[in-house]
């Protein structure tokens, strides 16, 4: 199984949490790391999503179907996003920090640690136990 989180891209300020959408500069973060990622996955994959509007929008960049889960909103628990993901082929999770950060520190440590993943960022995983395959950020494509 690989496991991708990919933290969503720079969103606007205000509204309600879960209808803050992305701003140009996010749209264009998103466009960026979705291209790359395209280039690299494999015919089959799956596209899972946090419900808000800024992380849909993010995972909009792979230009697949998306599977909105609720459980993947701001607060999800280590075990939320696991079984979000399920355990099969090639899975992209488009979620939030800290609870991605949280999931990577404790998927590669099996700790609880305080991790960071910035906006539009994301860290692939690839097989059990985890390695880390590939760390991308907006900022470097």
């Amino acid at each position: 199984m690989d496991l991708i989180l990919w933290r969503h891209a720079d969103a606007e300020d205000g509204r309600p949490d879960l209808e803050r959408e992305l701003t140009p500069k996010g749209r264009k973060q998103a466009a960026a790391v979705g291209k790359w990622l395209r280039k690299r996955l494999p015919e089959e994959f799956e596209v899972v999503s946090s419900p808000a509007s800024r992380a849909r929008q993010t995972a909009e960049a792979l230009e697949k179907s998306i599977r909105v889960e609720k459980q993947l909103a701001p607060g999800a628990s280590v075990d939320a996003i696991l079984r979000a993901a399920g355990d099969r082929g090639t899975v992209v999770v488009v979620g939030h920090q800290p609870d991605l950060g949280n999931a990577l520190a404790y998927l590669l440590t099996g700790h609880a640690a305080d991790w960071r993943l910035e906006k539009g960022a994301l860290w692939w995983l690839a097989e059990r136990p985890w390695i880390v395959r590939a760390v991308v950020s907006p900022h470097l494509l």
